[in-house]
């Protein structure tokens, strides 16, 4: 074991993950799809711990561990064996994800516990955090994952490969919900058509300028998720979850996240989001909800 490696516990939060925007540019020829999304953080998420030496284990627990999946499918071992291929001498050791997101929920649960343990692995073995073999682990983990790896606001394109610069986003208020429904990415990206009256793809230089001043919320408000119809086809409880959010008074924009089912509404204040995410929660116990604020991370 290289003597870099430190014995005691090392902890990183991964924090879901928001597309305030998602447009679909069109479909590959590999059969993968080609996007731009403005993607925020949130200050709510799972919780990764890493304890290095020994073999490479995974453990689960927390509110959502019911939910994870298989162990041994879970992207946390698959990012660390992904960095294995690619720098042979990394050690290994313990990780124990505290789950606390729902799942397949577009809100990017796994990718974020991908890039925290790529990031808890990089801290172990004393990898820079800007090593291209972090990136090329998190691109061969899965789609999300390089956003997730050095998670603060950016604008994502291509199938999640191409990132801007970390984005001066102002803080947003926010309420996450998800009604307990789980869609698979896969088909709900089966179910998008074409949209005719597509925008033109911003530079990333113009949209530093745009994401750090008083038009951020108009320009969202003018960009949708093109997922949403595909989505609502599969899960048609998302359409009552949208209408819950605009039906509340002090809510500013309602959008669907990522492939969902779960869904945001932005507010102007934390008191506003967290008065919004009780009354919810009253008239819907079932659901899950979360007053959060989505900034550059």
């Amino acid at each position: 074991m290289p003597a870099s490696l430190a014995e005691s516990c090392l902890v990183e939060n991964a924090p879901a993950k928001v597309n305030l925007t998602l447009r679909v540019l069109g479909r590959r020829g590999d059969g993968y799809h080609d996007i731009e999304s403005l993607v925020a953080f949130a200050d709510c998420g799972d919780r990764l711990s890493f304890t290095p030496g020994g073999e490479l284990t995974l453990t689960v627990a927390g509110p959502r561990a019911a939910h994870a999946g298989e162990t041994a499918d879970n992207l946390v071992l698959k990012a660390a064996r992904a960095l294995k291929a690619r720098i042979p001498g990394i050690g290994w050791g313990a990780f124990h994800l505290d789950k606390t997101l729902p799942v397949a929920a577009g809100l990017g649960g796994g990718s974020a516990d991908a890039g925290a343990a790529l990031r808890l692995l990089a801290r172990a073995n004393v990898v820079a955090p800007d090593d291209a073999r972090l990136y090329a682990a998190a691109r061969a983990t899965g789609a999300d994952v390089p956003v997730c790896l050095d998670p603060r606001a950016r604008l994502m394109r291509g199938v999640g490969d191409q990132l801007s610069a970390p984005l001066p986003l102002p803080p947003l208020h926010a309420v996450l919900v998800n009604p307990g429904v789980a869609l698979a990415t896969k088909l709900v990206f089966a179910g998008w058509t074409p949209n005719a009256t597509l925008s033109v793809p911003l530079d990333f230089a113009a949209f530093v300028k745009l994401a750090s001043s008083d038009r951020l919320l108009p320009y969202l408000e003018t960009q949708p998720n093109d997922l949403e119809g595909a989505a609502i086809a599969l899960a048609p409880v998302i359409a009552d979850v949208l209408a819950a959010l605009h039906a509340l008074a002090s809510c500013r924009l309602v959008r669907m996240s990522g492939s969902g089912a779960s869904c945001f509404g932005l507010f102007d204040s934390a008191a506003d989001a967290q008065n919004a995410a009780q009354m919810l929660s009253a008239k819907f116990p079932q659901w899950w909800l979360r007053a959060c604020a989505l900034g550059s991370g």
